[in-house]
This record gives C-alpha cells, sequence and structure tokens, in this order.
C-alpha cells in the first residue's frame, strides 16, 4: 500500500508541477528573485505523512483541494527542520507536519491561542485545550510545541531558530485586525537567514478587495506588501491552488464555500439553502506563495 501510495503520489505531482507551472520561481511576484524553486526529490517519508492511517476520512479528502504535497514541496519543507504553524485551526497541516518532524528529527510548534492575553476569551482557552489534547499522541505526532500567538502576544519562538513559517488563510482575518505588520514582523525575527514564510490565502484578484475584507478575500498585492515591509524578499508564486471556478460573488463571502459551506448571515444552517451549487465550485481561488528572509 505504501508503495502505491508513492507512486501515486509520484505521478499527481509531476503531472501537476508540469501542467501548471506550479514551482515556477518568481512567478507572479513582482521583485522575486530568481533563484530556482526547491527541487522536488520525492520525499519518501512526506509522502508516506500524507497517506498516513490516523489522518481523518474528511481531511484527506480536502487533499484534492488543498494540494498538500505539492504545496509543501514549493514551500520547500525540508527533513530535520524546524516549522512554526500560526493559528493552524483545527489542525489540516498539523496532521502532516508534525508527524514528518517527529520521523526526521524537526520541531513542529503551532502557534494556538495567547493564554497571557487577559481579553482572551474562554472560547479561545478552551480550543487551546482541545487543540493539544486532539495532537497529544507523541507516537503519532511527536512532542507538538504550543506557542502563544495573538495580538499582544512574545515572538512565537527565539530569533533566528525557524526554518519554515507557515500561514494558511490567516492573513485576511489578520490584515482588517490591523495585525498583519505584528505578525509578519514576528515571523521575520523567527525565521533563520534564508528561511521561508509560506503563504496561502484566500485571493481576491483580479477584482478589487471588499471593505475591511468583509468577504474573506484578501489581493496578493496586499499580501506581498506587507511582507516586504517586515523585510522579506518575494520568492515565488504557485498555482496549484487557484480554483478558476470560484467566482468570490458569494452571499456569505468564501464561507458559502466548502468546507464552512455557510447558509444564513447568522451563521446558523439554513436547512432551505442550496448548496449544490457552491460545493461544485470546491474550496476557495488562493494564492500560495513564498517570501525568504534574505542572509
Amino acid at each position: 500500500m505504501i508503495i502505491r501510495l508513492r507512486i501515486a503520489a509520484l505521478a499527481v505531482l509531476a503531472v501537476s508541477l508540469s501542467a501548471s507551472g506550479a514551482v515556477a520561481a518568481g512567478a507572479g511576484l513582482p521583485g522575486a528573485a530568481k533563484a530556482q524553486p526547491p527541487a522536488f526529490s520525492g520525499d519518501p517519508t512526506l509522502i508516506d505523512v500524507i497517506g498516513g492511517a490516523w489522518r481523518p476520512a474528511t481531511e484527506v479528502a480536502r487533499d484534492k483541494y488543498r494540494h498538500p504535497l505539492e504545496s509543501l514541496t514549493f514551500w520547500g519543507l525540508k527533513p530535520h527542520s524546524t516549522v512554526a504553524d500560526l493559528e493552524p485551526g483545527g489542525g489540516y497541516w498539523t496532521q502532516i507536519l508534525a508527524p514528518y518532524e517527529r520521523l526526521t528529527g524537526g520541531v513542529y510548534i503551532a502557534g494556538v491561542a495567547d493564554l497571557n492575553n487577559p481579553n482572551l476569551s474562554e472560547g479561545g482557552k478552551r480550543g487551546r485545550e482541545a487543540f493539544a489534547a486532539k495532537f497529544a499522541n507523541e507516537a503519532v505526532y511527536g512532542k507538538v510545541e504550543l506557542a502563544s500567538f495573538g495580538p499582544k502576544s512574545a515572538p512565537f519562538a527565539p530569533p533566528g531558530t525557524v526554518d519554515l513559517v507557515l500561514t494558511s488563510r490567516e492573513l485576511h482575518n489578520w490584515a482588517p485586525a490591523g495585525l498583519i505588520d505584528k505578525i509578519m514582523g514576528d515571523a521575520y525575527a523567527a525565521l533563520k537567514p534564508g528561511g521561508v514564510l509560506g503563504v496561502e490565502d484566500h485571493r481576491a484578484d483580479p477584482r478589487p478587495e471588499t471593505e475591511k475584507l468583509r468577504d474573506g478575500y484578501i489581493a496578493t498585492a496586499t499580501v506581498i506588501a506587507a511582507a516586504k515591509r517586515a523585510g522579506f524578499v518575494p520568492d515565488g508564486a504557485s498555482e496549484v491552488n487557484a480554483n478558476p471556478k470560484d467566482t468570490k460573488d458569494h452571499p456569505f463571502g468564501v464561507w458559502t464555500l466548502p468546507p464552512s459551506r455557510q447558509s444564513s448571515a447568522t451563521g446558523k444552517p439554513d436547512p432551505a439553502f442550496d448548496h449544490s451549487k457552491y460545493d461544485a465550485i470546491g474550496e476557495s481561488d488562493r494564492m500560495t506563495l513564498r517570501f525568504k528572509k534574505p542572509g
């Protein structure tokens, strides 16, 4: 089974990269460096982990939209690295990255709710506890390091100690809250010279952003500008998570689409709402970007 998984994953990745230019260095990034993207070497550990039996079926079903093998290869994930995953939510990436780091002798850091924030809600505290409990099995996930992360948090890692910082589908929340510069700055400080900031987020382009990003879509230019202000150098863009079916004009913004499938303004499910059109679109059109810390 493991061999079949590897062969299938390698075949899918080869077709994807050749057809879409998924790892074209500098593509679509003004001022991007001309450095070559990380070469794909068919990391067998990563392939095995993506096929891991511990991953819930609901998350495996999302792989056709999230493209974990291609995305992590593009961001340059390497064995024995230190990866910081900021606001990992339900842990889609945790299910992959934590076991990978355990198996390759690396470190996985999850940026979760800041217990030192006096304004942290009870829901935030419960969310952190639930995340810790979900990934407590060290035989699968290794020792998941929990770092306090939020609007008033201290740096989530010592300066110059992280190889890859990942922010997945969160910048559209941080920007309207006025937090994007703090978080970009924290990421820059935590990374080693030459370290990578990997970004995945709902892409507003080609139409303008809505006021305060109320529909959940953020412009690529907004992300690039914030990264540059922090000192990052644009290093590549991938279309691996593009979705041309996404018209970006949904009644409840990006949350109308899977996996949220919002059906009312209050967030409570409306049994009369027809999801079929939005389920057919699938998950959102997303930018997939790579930035480097000089050095």
